[in-house]
């Protein structure tokens, strides 16, 4: 008996393999982020090795911060072997230079709390210079 090196999974054992919910690899099916699953006769989906891999490729990529659609292009040059890698860089180093902007807006943000914060007494007062910031 010869054992098959890609083998047939439900989508319970395609989610534990590949830390992904089932609701999510559902939704990265439907909005073709991972093909179209092959159905049994009685309508269950199943998955094979192929479709773990690539479920960890985009589990790893969203870890990333990756948004879905630069996924999908990310998935198309790691399937296309005559890829360019400046491509795939490119893609990167932008990504990098959004996460950082994000990060300098949320540090930003975390001054304009602390400052309000230290300049609220937190006391029985009414005065909040946090909500008179607010509704300014």
């Amino acid at each position: 008996m010869v054992m098959s090196m890609n083998r047939e999974m439900t989508i319970g054992q395609a989610a534990k393999s590949s830390a992904i919910s089932a609701k999510m690899i559902r939704h990265y099916e439907s909005i073709g982020l991972l093909p179209k699953a092959q159905r049994t006769e009685s309508g269950y989906r199943l998955y094979d090795d192929n479709d773990v891999h690539t479920l960890r490729f985009i589990q790893r990529a969203r870890s990333l911060g990756f948004p879905l659609e630069t996924i999908r292009t990310l998935l198309a040059l790691w399937r296309n072997r005559r890829r360019s890698s400046s491509h795939v860089k490119d893609l990167a180093e932008r990504h990098i230079a959004d996460l950082e902007r994000k990060i300098a807006e949320m540090q930003s943000m975390v001054r304009s709390l602390k400052h309000l914060a230290h300049h609220c007494h937190g006391d029985d007062r009414p005065e909040c210079p946090i909500l008179d910031d607010l509704a300014g």
